[in-house]
């Protein structure tokens, strides 16, 4: 296998535009030879614990009602090509993010971490939920088969948060600015949501590369 490293945060709407990309390309490749991984990348590092009112934080952050809502007509146009429906209507709320963070990373080491990084986009974009509540990161987990009063537990804590603020800061350290980013076998970096198209290229060109070792080996011996 070779490893995924995926950079995001889960109130992106790129990194969810560029997940649907991403999934789309390895339903086409079934072989695909990615192991992946979801790694901590917060959009707003300073975001008060509580959160904010969605629509004052973008008018503030864009410079006024018509330019966020410009932008956002076309992140909504691209999440429709890419096949998914993003209802910014419903979202009333920037939540700080470290704590879905955590639930993406305990996740992990259950091998939980898809649907619950699948779950939260889909509780952002399209339910409306506020994940940044602990109510609704528990929900989240017990719904990807994680234990509901553990993950309470751990919630109540600072458990694990110094690491992945440290992994964050490694990763803008390492040359990460923006989100999505990909990198593919420790070795090269994809910025973006990427084209279903050069994923697929990608892929056959690992699977090739990964299909002539043996026969580079066998000639050398």
């Amino acid at each position: 296998m070779i490893r995924l490293d995926i950079f995001s945060d889960p109130i992106c709407p790129w990194c969810f535009i560029g997940k649907a990309l991403l999934d789309r390309a390895l339903e086409s490749r079934p072989d695909h030879p990615f192991s992946v991984a979801w790694h901590p990348f917060q959009l707003n590092p300073d975001m008060p614990a509580e959160g904010a009112d969605r629509r004052s934080y973008l008018e503030a952050k864009f410079g006024g009602k018509q330019q966020a809502v410009a932008i956002y007509a076309r992140v909504e146009q691209a999440a429709k090509a890419a096949g998914i429906e993003i209802d910014f209507s419903t979202i009333q709320r920037t939540p700080n993010t470290m704590n879905a963070h955590r639930l993406i990373h305990w996740a992990g080491l259950e091998g939980r971490q898809a649907a619950v990084v699948a779950a939260l986009f889909r509780a952002y974009f399209q339910e409306g939920r506020d994940i940044g509540s602990d109510d609704t990161l528990i929900a989240i987990a017990q719904s990807a088969g994680m234990d509901p009063t553990a993950t309470e537990r751990l919630l109540a804590t600072d458990a694990d948060r110094t690491d992945l603020a440290a992994r964050d800061a490694d990763a803008r350290q390492k040359g990460v600015t923006g989100v999505p980013a990909f990198l593919i076998a420790q070795q090269y970096m994809m910025s973006g949501a990427q084209p279903v198209e050069t994923w697929q290229q990608v892929i056959d060109e690992l699977l090739a590369t990964i299909a002539h070792e043996p026969q580079t080996r066998s000639s050398l011996d």
